[in-house]
């Protein structure tokens, strides 16, 4: 069995905190040196770090919906049309490029897709992205969960990394049928474990930065709607699944939509207020899960 293991971390905020078009300067192109292949995999970036980034590849529910939306991420690599792959990798490698610009973390420049039913010893298939076992990397991330289903072996699993101390962060996802949807999965996982309102005062927004109030952070849609709410989502709900000795396992952001602000923070029409507060929200995550 693969024990997860964690590194010690020193952070340190850097002068100021910034996430508009000046911290993200020149737009994507230039911000990815002008390659706009955002398919592209570099394996030299596979290499030994403080933090990887790793987000959860699952198997879509027969009806799920809603896979494409705005971003680069509606098609996985060779896995067709994937909610689990929404904004990715975009989001992801715009958050590793803050998190370098504004903490002291060693983090990989590059995101690692994990899966709940890859062994070390499956060799990858040829020129896809990389799968791993997600036993090696504390810190998940999940998105549109109001689709993900699992096998019984597949819910075990995640169910035995998150008590072994691993941390799931799940994000986009809204309103009360998103909920429902996500609910049928997480009790595959933990049937009887009560999920919970944080409060302002919470540990896990006090970590890295001090976040007080916090407020709704829509998605790139709002560029267009002024709505900062999707469906029937109106209030957004900062919630948690803990483990007995209270760490948080499972931070869940209902009805908000993170990973775009992380996306779209190079957009001069998305909102800076947006964009910082979802960078700052991920990173206090981060620096909990990985100190927690």
């Amino acid at each position: 069995m693969t024990f997860l293991r964690r590194t010690p971390v020193i952070a340190a905020l850097l002068a100021g905190f910034t996430c508009s078009v000046t911290a993200f300067p020149g737009g994507q192109q230039q911000f990815f040196g002008g390659n706009n292949n955002y398919d592209y995999y570099d394996p030299a970036s596979n290499q030994p770090a403080e933090f990887y980034w790793s987000r959860l590849r699952y198997t879509a529910r027969t009806d799920s919906y809603g896979g494409g939306g705005y971003g680069y991420g509606g098609y996985g690599y060779g896995y067709g049309f994937a909610s689990w792959s929404r904004d990715y990798p975009k989001a992801d490698r715009q958050f590793l490029m803050a998190m370098k610009r504004l903490t002291r973390i060693e983090g990989r420049p590059t995101e690692q897709v994990v899966d709940l039913d890859h062994d070390d010893d499956v060799r990858p298939v040829a020129n896809e992205f990389p799968g791993r076992s997600i036993d090696n990397y504390p810190w998940v991330y999940a998105v549109q969960v109001a689709n993900w289903t699992f096998t019984d072996q597949e819910a075990k699993r995640l169910h035995d990394y998150l008590l072994k101390g691993g941390f799931l962060m799940v994000d986009d996802f809204h309103g009360t049928a998103d909920w429902d949807r996500f609910m049928n999965g997480m009790r595959m996982v933990f049937p009887d474990r009560p999920i919970e309102d944080l409060q302002d005062n919470d540990e896990i927004f006090h970590v890295l930065y001090d976040i007080g109030q916090r407020f709704q952070i829509p998605g790139e849609q709002y560029v267009v709607t002024g709505r900062t709410y999707e469906k029937d989502g109106y209030v957004p709900k900062w919630r948690a699944i803990r483990d007995d000795k209270g760490r948080i396992m499972v931070a869940i952001c209902h009805n908000m939509h993170l990973g775009d602000a992380w996306e779209w923070a190079d957009m001069p029409e998305y909102p800076e207020k947006f964009a910082s507060m979802a960078f700052r929200i991920g990173l206090d995550y981060i620096m909990y899960g990985m100190t927690h």
